[in-house]
């Protein structure tokens, strides 16, 4: 991970929080798999997906019937 000041660090903390306060879910799970470069969001656990939908941008959104349960993210590193 590259060095971020402490000043920087929070800023992006801070804005994190506000952006998920704004999303309808109100629990999240964040994993990041540094080698393979994906991250994978569950907005519940357990994460019991019946369909995953591709989108064309590297990102797989994951279903139980019209709930979104979870997001993949290829390549995430780069976005």
């Amino acid at each position: 991970m590259a060095t971020v000041t402490a000043g920087k660090f929070i800023g992006r903390c801070t804005q994190l929080a506000s952006d998920v306060l704004r999303m309808p879910m109100r629990h999240l799970w964040i994993d990041y798999d540094e080698e393979a470069d994906i991250m994978y969001i569950s907005f519940k656990k357990p994460q019991h997906a019946t369909k995953t939908v591709e989108m064309d941008d590297d990102i797989l959104v994951r279903k139980d019937g019209k709930e979104i349960v979870g997001i993949t993210i290829f390549n995430a590193s780069t976005r």
